[in-house]
Order: structure tokens, then sequence, then C-alpha cells
């Protein structure tokens, strides 16, 4: 397949053909859209590639550049080749190789890449690891995320059981809205507040891409008859809902506001679905564990899937 194999640079034309590509794939999600890889294309050095025969895609690659290395696309948490039901093992051998004859000739002697975790693949979707470590890569990031297998997880902890009845007998409900801003406020408080830190999104981003992905971006707040106490902002990634932000105020925390949602999203809302996954709760390269943070996923019954990362030097 080396000939007639291509792989040359995406271009701003080719968005509609690459979206379609991503929403039939066995391991791409809304993230991998072109609208989502591009709304910070003024940060990033775009140098996203396509692989095809004649007008047939194969497989993507969101992806930037630095100097002369090759990033998987610094934007998102994960992005590896996004491949089609075409793709063979054999086929993602020849992808690889060839890529290396092609960056080369582009000046990128490096290739930093984050593979799309299994919980991401609508079916394994694995040959490029394998092609990877074949060519010569190596491991040399390992961060931890933590997910529930719904329907198969272990029972919640005793304390997140409790937790759930006490914000029903405070006579909390949960609902979904589209109101980001006042969730916006309570996450930037509490983020502020115990991390000094701010979300990755800011307002206005997180509106404009929830305007573009309104089935994907979805807010559910738990409320009181008095006050919001607090929220869980999902990202629908078909088999799989991840967490991007949750946060409560003070008065929502003791009463157990974000035991409720998980609970009622999980056993309820995305019960149909294979995947509830809470995000890393690993720093510093991934050598850093941040205990108290994976304990906490663990006691809603999630359970550990590693974010690998590899490096390929192409010289």
């Amino acid at each position: 397949m080396k000939l007639p194999l291509q792989i040359r640079r995406y271009m701003p034309q080719d968005a509609a053909a690459w979206n379609a590509f991503v929403q039939s794939s066995a391991n791409g999600t809304f993230l991998h859209d072109r609208r989502f890889v591009d709304y910070h294309a003024d940060r990033f050095e775009d140098h996203s590639l396509i692989a095809h025969v004649d007008d047939k895609i194969l497989a993507v690659l969101p992806c930037n550049r630095v100097d002369n290395t090759l990033q998987s696309h610094g934007g998102l948490t994960y992005g590896g080749f996004v491949v089609g039901s075409a793709m063979t093992a054999s086929l993602m051998v020849d992808i690889f190789a060839h890529a290396r004859d092609v960056l080369l000739q582009m000046g990128i002697t490096q290739l930093a890449y984050k593979a799309v975790p299994h919980i991401f693949h609508r079916y394994p979707a694995e040959q490029d690891i394998y092609a990877l470590v074949q060519q010569g890569a190596q491991l040399v990031r390992c961060d931890l995320s933590s997910a529930i297998a719904i329907g198969q997880a272990p029972a919640m902890s005793k304390s997140k059981r409790q937790g759930v009845k006490r914000a029903q007998k405070a006579g909390i409900d949960v609902s979904e809205t589209k109101d980001l801003a006042a969730f916006w406020s309570i996450l930037t408080d509490r983020l502020s507040q115990a991390h000094e830190a701010a979300p990755t999104h800011n307002l206005a981003e997180i509106e404009m891409l929830q305007s573009h992905f309104p089935a994907n971006i979805r807010l559910f707040t738990a409320q009181d008859v008095a006050e919001l106490q607090g929220g869980v902002l999902v990202f629908d990634c078909g088999p799989t809902i991840h967490v991007q932000y949750m946060a409560t105020t003070e008065a929502g925390r003791t009463n157990g506001a974000l035991d409720l949602i998980i609970d009622h999203l999980v056993h309820g809302i995305f019960s149909d679905r294979r995947w509830f996954n809470f995000g890393v709760s690993t720093t510093k390269g991934g050598r850093c564990l941040n205990i108290g943070l994976s304990r906490q996923k663990e006691m809603f019954g999630a359970r550990s899937v590693v974010f690998n990362q590899y490096e390929w030097n192409l010289a």
C-alpha cells in the first residue's frame, strides 16, 4: 500500500471531509472536529496530516508543529491517528513508515504522540501504538485517569451513597441547563480558592464551543429552592462521557450535591453508555499522583485508565 498511499498536510478546504471522516471513525470524538481543533488556532501552528489513497481518507492526525517537532495537537488531551473501518494493522505500519519519509522531507525530526485512550474507541483501534513501537518510539509519559465502567463498576462507597441521600433529603434536584454563566461563577471561585487556578476555557470560549456542539457539551446542575449548589459539565464522546468540569458551593459540598449529580448521570441519563471518565489525577509529567483526588473518583466506582504519550526520533 506504499503507493498510491499519500500523506499530506491538512488544508482549510478539507474541513468538511475531515469532519465527516471523524464522525464515522473508530476512535475519533467531537474534539477532533475542526471546529473544536481550530478554536484556539492562534495558539498553535497547525500541521495536521491526512493519509489517503486517491480521494479516500484512511486516517487523520490532528497535530501542530514546534520547531522540528510534530506534536499531537497541544490543544487536545489526546489526539493520535483517527482511523476508519478500513484500517488494518499492516496498513498502519505502512502509514508510519511513509510518514517518516514525508516528515523528514518537511524538516521534522521528532514526533510527540498522544494516543487516543481505548475508552474513547467505538471498537478496538490500537494499531497505531504497535506501529509506533515497531518504528522505535518510546513511552515517555503515562498519566492516570479514572473511569466508571457503566453497569459493571464496583459500587459507590458508603460515604458517596450517604451523600446522595443527604442531597435528596435537602430537597436538591438535578437538571440539565444551558446557563453556563451561573456555573462558571462557582467553578472559577472554587478553582481560585482551592488551587489558585482557572478553568482551561473561559466563559466566552465554552459558550462558543457549546454553540457548535450543543449535543456534546452538556451541563447538569444541582439546585434547591433557593440557590444553585453545584454542577458537572460533561463532554459527550459517544461511548464515553467525560467530566470536563465539576464544582460546588460550600453548601453544595455539605449537602452532597456532586454525589447526587454523578449518581443521576451514571445510573440515569447515561446508563446506556460504556464509560464515565473523570479525567487524570496526575501532575508533573504524570510522575506525581494526587492520591486524594484519585481516591475521590474511586469512591464513585471508577478505576484506572492510562493516557500514554510517546516520542519517536525520526532521524
